[in-house]
């Protein structure tokens, strides 16, 4: 029998292969406590030496030039965690490769695809998850890059690499060739020792406030406790939803609630409550899209984006649309069924 991965079963793994016949999400080899203990492990940072930084932001007419610089991972980090903890027997993963229609892109007006990778990585005994990544067609390495970010964002709902969505950035000065001359010095909790001695970034744990905003609708703006007290920490946590929402969904929310760039310039309690609860509210949009994209299919999503001139959820600025392409989706969804 072909083992996971196309590697030799290893010897002394049985208890991560599934019985035949049985999907891996279907029973679990390992007790309650052993999925914690497996799922800690996959949660611990990389260590420092698998670490590499990207530009993401550069200064234009400023010297020097500075770049705005965020840590990563190569998917072989990936693969090596998950080979140590559950043996290469003890995964798989496949992949679902689509090129959407051409359009425009806003960027430069060039009319082009987007080619879509769907990764579903499966560890037996835990279960599996899926994730899309995409790429410009016209990326010579579009195939390789949407694969790579697929893999590591299904990874990511089993916990490995996720801490890295915690980082938002540092500006460093960069050379000639717009790299980095040097890079940030990586904090206590981003290092495996660090984070086993319990120390975390702030933003993770944190309870997520209770507004049910429906997707869409308006915020009331209530205050919490006593007339007049409102949250002391309403700022922090809209300027905590840039990364959750993606920079355009967070900017194009503060300039139609607030009419502001800076959450800082509102100085209104009931607008910063009704700002925070947009954004809450995108935040569930995105997941419920993102939900409805692996049910539908890259096809239908494909679809749907092209009828709204899209090229990726990383696009939209407002709830209507977002609440259109969720719709859109539950719909392409149900009909699939």
């Amino acid at each position: 029998m072909r083992a996971a991965n196309g590697h030799a079963r290893s010897a002394g793994t049985s208890e991560s292969i599934p019985p035949p016949g049985m999907h891996a999400s279907e029973a679990s080899p390992f007790p309650a406590k052993r999925i914690k203990e497996l799922v800690a492990a996959l949660e611990v940072p990389f260590d420092p030496s698998q670490i590499e930084w990207r530009v993401m932001n550069t200064t234009k007419g400023q010297q020097p030039a500075r770049g705005q610089v965020v840590p990563y991972a190569d998917q072989r980090a990936y693969t090596d965690r998950l080979n140590a903890l559950f043996t290469p027997a003890g995964w798989t993963r496949k992949y679902a490769i689509h090129t959407s229609a051409n359009f425009e892109r806003s960027g430069d007006q060039k009319v082009v695809a987007k080619v879509l990778v769907t990764c579903e990585l499966t560890i037996f005994g835990l279960g599996s998850h899926s994730a899309t990544g995409e790429e410009w067609a016209d990326d010579p390495n579009a195939g390789t890059s949407a694969e790579a970010q697929s893999f590591k964002r299904a990874a990511c709902c089993f916990g490995l690499g996720r801490y890295l969505y915690y980082f938002t950035g540092t500006w460093v000065d960069l050379n000639e060739r717009k790299r980095p001359k040097s890079v940030p010095q990586l904090a206590g909790w981003a290092t495996p020792a660090g984070w086993r001695e319990g120390l975390r970034p702030r933003c993770v744990g944190e309870p997520k406030a209770s507004l049910q905003v429906p997707l869409g609708n308006s915020c009331n703006g209530r205050q919490d406790g006593h007339s007049g007290a409102v949250r002391g920490d309403v700022l922090d946590k809209i300027e905590g939803m840039e990364k959750t929402v993606g920079k355009r969904m967070y900017r194009g929310i503060l300039k139609s609630v607030a009419k502001v760039w800076n959450p800082k310039d509102i100085q209104d309690k009931a607008i910063q409550e009704k700002v925070l609860a947009y954004l809450q509210a995108a935040d569930r949009g995105l997941r419920r899209a993102e939900a409805a994209r692996e049910k539908s299919g890259l096809a239908a999503f494909a679809r749907v984006l092209g009828s709204l001139r899209l090229s990726s959820l990383d696009r939209v600025d407002n709830l209507k649309t977002l609440q259109e392409i969720v719709v859109a989706l539950e719909v392409a969804g149900s009909r699939s069924n």
